[in-house]
């Protein structure tokens, strides 16, 4: 399994090569903000561990290993801004809120949040109640 860092880098990796077709170590660094060498550094360790296929100064490309997990990350990162879109999060702090959860969240979670979310998408009536029960509470403090 990936660090939380690596992670980090393959989903940055997988959304840029699925954005303009290629992943550079100058636009990993600034999607990341880190520097460019610190890049370079977890490339090798992907690489190392069989998630792309880097050559210096050719360029790198996902395995089906590194293509399979940048997805799952991207879906994942997704599927939390969803989340908390859905339940009323001011959307200034969602990226921000998910970049802190989304590492210490168990796949078990994920895959209850992805049940949830779909269960208000399936009746809008839901959704309404769980509004009116925060308005309430929020009313009431």
């Amino acid at each position: 399994m990936p660090t939380p860092s690596m992670e980090d880098y393959l989903e940055r990796i997988y959304k840029l090569i699925d954005e303009k077709g290629y992943a550079r170590v100058s636009d990993i660094a600034e999607g990341l903000e880190v520097h460019p060498s610190s890049v370079t550094k977890m490339i090798q360790k992907l690489d190392k561990d069989e998630y792309l296929i880097y050559e210096k100064y050719r360029g790198l490309v996902l395995t089906s290993k590194g293509k399979k997990v940048g997805k799952r990350l991207v879906d994942r990162h997704q599927l939390l801004e969803e989340f908390l879109g859905l339940i009323g999060v001011q959307q200034e702090h969602i990226y921000k809120d998910v970049e802190g959860i989304e590492h210490h969240l168990s796949w078990d979670s994920i895959t209850r949040i992805e049940t949830l979310v779909e269960y208000f998408r399936r009746d809008e009536a839901r959704l309404q109640t769980l509004y009116d029960i925060h308005h309430e509470m929020v009313s009431d403090s």
